[in-house]
């Protein structure tokens, strides 16, 4: 009887150690995807690389200066993965996102990236979306 219960403790660690395995893979998957949507474009040729308008529709800068968009009520979902945001959460920054100008979008998600705050995937999507069309 001890080996039988043994056998199924066994199996359901092994069981939930995989789960945890899999689903921090895909955070980690998920990361790479967005550093790789926000990857730095190519600076123009006509651009001098001294002035903000060169940088400005980039995500990933030298300067680390974080600019906030009235937005500082979000610092308290800093470091929390998007699934254990409450309702009320995703909608505080569905708030901000939806009253952003388009060319504040980038800049809003490069803020979100130095103060740590991780965007649901369906915003997230949204953002990288309205970035990829200005830069194109």
């Amino acid at each position: 009887m001890f080996i039988i219960i043994a056998i199924i403790i066994l199996f359901v660690l092994t069981i939930a150690v995989g789960a945890y395995k899999n689903k921090k893979s895909q955070e980690k998957k998920n990361d790479e995807e967005v550093e790789k949507a926000v990857e730095k474009p190519a600076r123009p040729a006509d651009c001098c690389g001294i002035h903000d308008e060169c940088e400005k529709e980039s995500l990933l800068t030298l300067d680390r200066s974080t600019i906030y968009y009235d937005d500082e009520e979000l610092d308290a979902l800093a470091c929390t993965h998007p699934s254990h945001y409450t309702e009320e959460q995703r909608q505080m920054l569905a708030d901000v996102f939806y009253t952003l100008n388009e060319s504040d979008v980038a800049g809003w998600l490069r803020s979100l990236q130095m103060r740590h705050i991780n965007l649901p995937d369906d915003l997230k999507e949204e953002a990288m979306m309205i970035v990829r069309e200005r830069r194109s």
